[in-house]
């Protein structure tokens, strides 16, 4: 049985706490960045849409930016999977989590220069969006890579629709339940826990919490026996 689906497999827990990152990026990149997503692409792609149209109050270039930047971390991650996908799980999770948590920092970094309510320097503001959509696109694709049900850690459009077309209210029988409701408290609790530092103590802080999280996270997984063998096997 895959690991993934085994009662024993460190992946659900680690790809919890991954939520509750997804939660901080996205505070730091909706407050702190012009309302731009660098974790949910269907959300830019509507910014994109107003803004297109000539809606005051949205640009085009921000949200090309992460959409573009969000792809190519997508297609590194891709690459990654192809060469660690057959080797033991905890060597995939470790280069992706150094991967992940080395953009998360240095984003923090350019933050520590960075003003929230100019949106300056510009350099910066788009600095941080290439960055953090560069992680958040290296963490969705290899998120998908390793399969695990209701845990994508970004989006919960579909677990939000799984979790009311399969309960027993519609006749269900209330598959991965509290695997579903810890996906959405986990990035609820991200989303609030990020708003009040991005308010009140800036950008640089919840990007470093959230690689901080990325990296214990990871460390505390691949010391479990199912990730000394590969993923699947």
């Amino acid at each position: 049985m895959p690991p993934s689906s085994s009662p024993a497999s460190p992946l659900p827990g680690l790809l919890l706490l991954l939520s509750v990152t997804t939660g901080l990026v996205d505070a730091v990149s909706v407050l702190g960045l012009g309302k731009v997503f660098t974790a949910n692409m269907t959300g830019n792609v509507v910014f994109l849409g107003f803004a297109a149209a000539g809606t005051p109050g949205f640009k085009v270039a921000p949200y090309l930016v992460a959409l573009i930047t969000f792809f190519i971390g997508a297609l590194i991650a891709g690459r990654v999977g192809q060469n660690f996908g057959k080797r033991p799980l905890r060597q995939w999770l470790t280069v992706a989590a150094m991967i992940e948590v080395a953009l998360l920092w240095i984003a923090a970094g350019v933050a520590l220069n960075f003003d929230v309510p100019t949106l300056a320097p510009k350099v910066g503001l788009f600095a941080i969006i290439t960055l953090t959509a560069i992680a958040m696109g290296f963490r969705n694709a290899t998120i998908r890579q390793l399969k695990v049900p209701d845990l994508t850690t970004t989006v919960l459009t579909l677990t939000v629709t799984g979790l009311a077309a399969d309960s027993s209210m519609a006749g269900g029988g209330n598959p991965n339940l509290i695997r579903r409701i810890g996906a959405i408290v986990a990035i609820f609790a991200g989303a609030a826990a990020g708003a009040l530092m991005v308010v009140h103590m800036g950008l640089a802080l919840p990007l470093m919490v959230s690689g901080l999280i990325v990296l214990l996270g990871t460390m505390l997984c691949v010391r479990h026996p199912a990730a000394a063998v590969p993923h699947g096997a």
